[in-house]
């Protein structure tokens, strides 16, 4: 059986708060350029438009390799899960709605803002489900870009409309 993403945000926390150096790769995508951040055992970030911070560390670590292959394979439509250690750095609310999201929208489908407030146990949190998705630090891997408005409008994505478009159709196999 193959292994499941995991979300652990408390291990986010820990590896913030003792400093822990960070590692990024960079992986080239159909949609350009994107980096990988680990810090400790844990992906902690997928950057969509690329870039390094000054105090990150090149280097692909085994983690990192592992990344983007399943990255890879995702976007050649041969992937429709993770399995890679997840730490996203957020608040109690924000990691509610990313494990809710990751758990109950699979490939391929969507999800409105207002729907998956309900399933995170808040059903008028819909504008608040948005900002936590504009703040995932792990998008794709945590598929914010399934979460669309009512009546299917694509609503926002901190990628940008383009790339949102893009996966959604990726995974529609179009």
């Amino acid at each position: 059986m193959p292994e499941q993403m995991t979300i652990d945000p408390q291990a986010a926390r820990e590896m913030e708060r003792e400093g822990l150096y960070k590692n990024y790769a960079f992986v080239e995508t159909p949609l350009g350029r994107m980096t990988l951040v680990q810090r400790g055992d844990y992906v902690i970030e997928l950057r969509l438009h690329g870039g390094a911070l000054p105090e990150e560390r090149a280097g692909e670590t085994r983690l990192l390799k592992r990344a983007k292959k399943e990255l890879t394979e995702y976007f050649a439509g041969r992937r429709k899960t993770f399995s890679l250690p997840l730490a996203p750095l957020g608040t109690p609310f924000m990691v509610s709605v990313w494990e809710t999201l990751a758990q109950t929208v699979p490939y391929g489908r969507t999800v409105a803002y207002g729907e998956l407030a309900k399933r995170c146990g808040n059903p008028k949190a819909a504008r608040a489900v948005g900002m936590a998705n504009h703040r995932n630090p792990l998008p794709i891997f945590i598929p914010c870009h399934r979460v669309v408005a009512a009546g299917g409008a694509l609503g926002g994505y901190g990628g940008g409309l383009p790339l949102k478009e893009a996966l959604l159709k990726l995974e529609a196999g179009e």
